[in-house]
């Protein structure tokens, strides 16, 4: 722990982000901050605890997900306000970015408390990188709609010059890439990176032509993320 870390008692709540993948990529300081806290707030307990135990961990695990994140806000704001300190991870990556955690954050500090997030893993900064596509803009979409509102999103992005980094489920990633195309045209750049950190990490470049074709001889699995270049000037 940092040697000021007597200064840091009055934050009530941290965010600390979890490996993508590879358990290597937990930080010194997000171990250190786990152990002090009160109790962990966790999107699927079972997944972080398996990551608590590996890093011999052992704290209060409470669940905090999609599902009751409405219900439950309004206690934990309590909690913290008696001098309870949270933390809260995500299954993976960084808390609140297509993840819950947005509404416990906004609730925390209209209520006067103090929030930390740490730095750390998050799968769109190495699929950009890794995508070759231009970096210096860019525009992270998350998870289109599934249906109501998905056709307007994509409509919307049409004139979009900044590359853009979508999150993506492996049964869904082909009609993604057909409706990409047929918006974009088949000519745009892409690049669909999956497993990142692990063992079979991949990531595959090219037009949505050829990534159409590709995809129809390699069904797809493991988490995605599709980088698509922006429409040229």
């Amino acid at each position: 722990m940092r040697s000021d870390m007597s200064e840091d008692k009055h934050i009530s709540l941290y965010l600390i982000p979890t490996p993508i993948g590879n358990l290597g990529d937990i930080t010194l300081r997000a171990i250190e901050v786990l152990k002090s806290v009160d109790v962990i707030l966790a999107e699927d307990t079972r997944t972080t605890g398996k990551l608590l135990k590996h890093l011999e961990v052992q704290r209060p695990l409470q669940s905090y997900h999609i599902f009751n994140e409405h219900k439950t806000v309004e206690k934990l704001v309590e909690r913290m306000e008696k001098g309870e300190v949270l933390a809260l991870c995500s299954d993976a990556g960084t808390p609140a970015i297509s993840d819950p955690g947005f509404l416990l954050v906004r609730a925390a500090r209209d209520a006067g408390l103090e929030v930390n997030c740490l730095p750390g893993a998050t799968a769109f900064v190495p699929a950009l990188v890794n995508s070759g596509l231009p970096n210096d803009r860019f525009v992270f979409e998350g998870f289109l709609p599934h249906k109501k509102g998905r056709k307007t999103r994509i409509e919307n992005l049409m004139e979009e010059e900044r590359t853009m980094i979508f999150y993506e489920s492996p049964h869904r990633l082909m009609k993604t890439l057909v409706q990409f195309s047929e918006a974009f045209g088949l000519e745009r750049m892409a690049c669909v990176s999956r497993e990142l950190t692990k063992i079979y990490e991949e990531n595959v470049r090219g037009t949505f032509e050829e990534l159409i074709s590709y995809y129809q001889e390699h069904p797809i699995k493991g988490e995605i993320v599709l980088t698509v270049q922006g429409k040229s000037k």
